[in-house]
Order: structure tokens, then sequence, then C-alpha cells
């Protein structure tokens, strides 16, 4: 679904003595939850045989939920045997956490540059910017069949550079997911084969807090120091990306390393480089099983099969490594005023 533009090589050649600023790009990206999006709404109804509909977003995080240190919480529906994820509205699900992962996460409070949410603000629109600056954009598209399902006629500006495949697997044990999955550019092959990309942006912030590792010193030289100590920082948000790649069906995953220009501004950045790797490679260097994934979904889907039609939460334990799910009246979330839990529901050990 939609059209996607094409990747510009010329990115690949960046590196720390040949630096580019990156730009700010006005462009929409629409993050629809699973029961606004029109395609699944006709999908629930033309595919009776699928009993289970989440996107690539919220299956990520489920599958990487072991990697997770952060807190979060997924909603879920459970109408006539059919099981619908969703994210609570106005929470910081679609924000890309910072240094998750490492051994001393970000502590800063407030308005500081270098809060937890600050920075998630900044990488998420680092992402963003970087995702739509390496593309041609103004040239030809790659034109799939249908429409952006999601363009509003009245919305102004221009939309984000993404695809949606809306994919199905058979998990066995009458278990049938469609999923929405992502897609962000179209590259080139050297035998003129078309392949499709998902373009993310590492970001740095300040080194001396994150590792160590001074990018502008190492990237060239050292450039796997860099990635493990991303890897090691930011193990959860790395493994979503890489998931997200995988079910996508995407071809490359490619990565930009962007640093601020100086280290108490977060709104100027410049691109340092780029490397991209094939997904399922990537996975296996970052030691990522798409068997054990998909058990740890299974696992979840087993258990909510169990329950009756409702509304249930799934809730990461903030504390430990813990996956809770709790039974809620119907209508919570549907107002401001009635986000009480109710019936502490079987918890589910990741």
């Amino acid at each position: 679904i939609c059209s996607l533009e094409f990747y510009d090589k010329s990115y690949d050649r960046i590196n720390v003595k040949n630096e580019r600023n990156l730009q700010r790009i006005d462009r929409i990206f629409h993050t629809v939850t699973t029961t606004d999006d029109p395609i699944i709404r006709k999908l629930s109804k033309s595919e009776p045989k699928v009993n289970v509909f989440l996107t690539d977003a919220i299956l990520a995080t489920l599958m990487c939920s072991s990697r997770s240190v952060y807190s979060w919480d997924i909603v879920v529906d459970k109408i006539q045997g059919k099981i619908f994820f969703d994210k609570r509205e106005n929470t910081e699900f679609d924000l890309l956490t910072v240094s998750e992962t490492s051994a001393e996460p970000p502590q800063d409070e407030g308005s500081s540059l270098n809060s937890p949410r600050n920075l998630a603000l900044e990488a998420t629109f680092v992402n963003h910017n970087f995702s739509q600056q390496v593309l041609k954009s103004g040239e030809d598209r790659f034109k799939f069949e249908q429409d952006n399902p999601f363009v509003d006629a009245e919305e102004e500006g221009e939309v984000a550079s993404i695809a949606y495949r809306y994919r199905k697997w058979d998990l066995g044990n009458n278990l049938l997911l469609v999923c929405r999955c992502e897609l962000d550019a179209v590259v080139q092959g050297s035998n003129n084969e078309t392949q499709f990309a998902n373009v993310k942006a590492l970001n740095e912030w300040d080194s001396r807090y994150s590792g160590g590792v001074d990018w502008r010193q190492k990237l060239d030289t050292q450039g796997g120091a860099v990635l493990a100590n991303e890897l090691k920082n930011n193990a959860c948000k790395l493994a979503k990306w890489t998931v997200q790649s995988i079910l996508a069906g995407a071809d490359i995953l490619k990565f930009g390393y962007v640093t601020r220009y100086n280290v108490k501004d977060s709104g100027r950045h410049v691109i340092l480089g780029t490397k991209h790797f094939k997904p399922t490679d990537f996975a296996q260097q970052i030691n990522l099983s798409m068997d054990n994934a998909w058990g740890v979904v299974r696992c979840v889907l087993d258990l909510i099969m169990q329950q009756k039609d409702g509304k249930y939460l799934i809730v990461k334990d903030p504390n430990k490594n813990l996956l809770r799910l709790y039974d809620i009246p119907d209508n919570t979330f549907d107002s401001e005023d009635s986000e009480e839990e109710s019936d502490d529901g079987p918890d589910e050990d990741d």
C-alpha cells in the first residue's frame, strides 16, 4: 500500500570528516493504532479465520519484551474470539527510548536536556528527519497497488515516505495473525533489482554519560566499537527495529549515526556515517531468535485465548522481567476519568 521514495546512495559516502547537517523535514508520520486502521477493520470482516490483529510496533514490543527495562502497556480487546492489540492514546508508546538498557540509564529530571522523556523526543525527531532526508524526494517513486489508507484529504502537509504491508502468519493452534508492517525506502540493487529497506537513526547525546565512546573520534576507525556500545545501551530499541524489518520482509536495515552539533544543544544535529545490514544477519549478530520471539507471542495469545471475551491490559512490570495481564472494565480508557484496574488476572512470566 502507498508509494516509496528511493534511497540516495550518496549518504553511504558520509564519514566523520565529511559530515552532513541533519535537516528538519516537515512530513506527517501516522502512528495509527490497530482498531483505528481502516484496512484492519476491513480484514477483520473479510478474513473470518484470522483471529489476531496488531501493528508491527505492538508485535515487536511483545517479541522483545525480555530486553525492555522501562514499563509499557498494551490494551487487548477480545471480541467474539478475535483478539485486537492496541496502544493507549496519548502515551509514549511510539517514542524511541535512549540508553534504556545502559548500566546507568539517563536520570535527569524535568526540563533537563537529558531527561529520559526529552531524550526520547529528540531521538524520535532525529529518526523521523533522517529517514526522510536520505531519500530522493521529488523524483520517481516506487508505487504499490493501493493508496495510503491514512491520508486525510483535509490534512495539510506532506506525508512521510512509508509503505504498509499487511501480512498474515499461521501460528498453529488455530491462531491466525495479521500484522500491519512498515517499509521506509526502496534501494536500487547492483543489478538494478528493487530492494526494500528500513532506515533508522542511532543518535549520540553525550558520550560521557553513555559508555564513553566518542563517535567523532571512533566512528571512522573503530565503527565496530561504536555499534557494540549502542547494542549494549539500546539493546531493546535495536532488537525492535530488527524484528520490525524481518516482519515487513525488508531486504536491508540501514542505520545512520547522528550526533548533536554541540553536546549542549539537542536541536541541531549532524550525520556522521551510515551502515547497513541484512535484517536476518543482524538478528543473528545481536543474538535475536525469531523462534523465541514468536514463542513469547504464542504464550501471551494462549493465555488470552483462555480468558472470556472482554478488555485486558498487558503491563510490563517496571522493576522485574515480568508481564502482567489485568482484566479491566470494558469502558476503561474510553474517557479520562475511568482509568482504574480491576481483577488482578494471572501473571505471565517472560
